[in-house]
């Protein structure tokens, strides 16, 4: 190995999740930068694995981002985790992974669990397209203008909640957005892992009276498709008469016109024609 920064996904509960080549790139580098310290030498204790570590979370980011990119540009070579799951995805990694792209530093993913593909394969809402959108904000006025933003997403959206916010969030989703299909997700891959998967209001009744526990992921079907109403006849022959101030024929305005409502052609002429007379 030679100056690499991997980026290794690790369980999100299930020890026996880790791979086998996550396990032998963590037993290979030089050096593991870690979110916790703590946290990440429990696992690597699981597996017999003794590397030194370097914090690198939130608060020291980028000061610490740029002294590992220096140790990798003099030939070391480091694994990047997180506490769970993927490394960069909603989380500090994403600076590391920018900083060594900006000096060209080569970078390798080693796939692991991740809470997002994870709760969505097992949602029961559609697969197709989704968005991830992570948490929201704890600050009330961006967390009204990300679910304002989000109204009318058509995909499957994901979102990530701690518990003490769980049962404020799903109020203001459903003050924010109606009445919508939901799977909450609980705990993934862990013993007491949970899919409830219900409505907004049913799930705002149901925290009510219970106190939610553990890590969440909430699944959200997105907007239904808007059926555009109808045009009257008065909108229909208004919209032929701009056709034809815009230089269309009477003939050619009242075609368009009939074609964009549910009034006949020949009628939608007859009218202009009246209105020439």
């Amino acid at each position: 190995m030679s100056g690499m920064l991997y980026v290794v996904g690790t369980p999100i509960g299930n020890l026996s999740d880790f791979s086998p080549r996550a396990q032998e790139i963590l037993s290979q580098v030089d050096f593991i930068a870690a979110e916790d310290t703590r946290v990440t030498l429990k696992l690597l204790n699981h597996f017999g694995i003794k590397k030194p570590m370097v914090s690198y979370f939130e608060h020291n980011k980028y000061q610490r981002g740029e002294m590992i990119c220096d140790r990798i540009q003099n030939g070391e070579t480091c694994a990047l985790v997180s506490d769970a799951g993927m490394p960069a995805i909603s989380d500090p990694g994403e600076m590391l992974v920018a900083q060594c792209a900006e000096r060209e530093i080569p970078v390798q993913v080693v796939p692991g669990p991740s809470a997002v593909v994870s709760a969505l394969a097992i949602s029961g809402l559609p697969t197709g397209r989704f968005t991830f959108e992570g948490f929201l904000s704890t600050a009330k006025k961006s967390r009204r203008e990300h679910l304002a933003e989000v109204k009318t997403e058509r995909r499957t959206m994901v979102f990530y909640e701690a518990p003490h916010k769980l049962l404020t969030t799903l109020e203001d989703m459903l003050a924010a957005w109606g009445d919508r299909r939901i799977s909450i997700v609980r705990e993934l891959t862990k013993i007491h892992e949970e899919v409830r998967r219900t409505t907004l209001s049913q799930a705002v009744a149901y925290y009510r009276e219970n106190t939610p526990k553990g890590e969440f992921v909430l699944v959200i079907e997105g907007a239904a498709e808007e059926i555009p109403e109808s045009m009257t006849l008065g909108q229909a022959v208004q919209f032929a008469r701009e056709l034809m101030e815009q230089g269309c024929s009477a003939s050619e305005a009242a075609k368009q016109a009939a074609q964009a409502s549910d009034f006949k052609k020949g009628e939608l002429y007859r009218l202009l024609m009246e209105e020439k007379a």
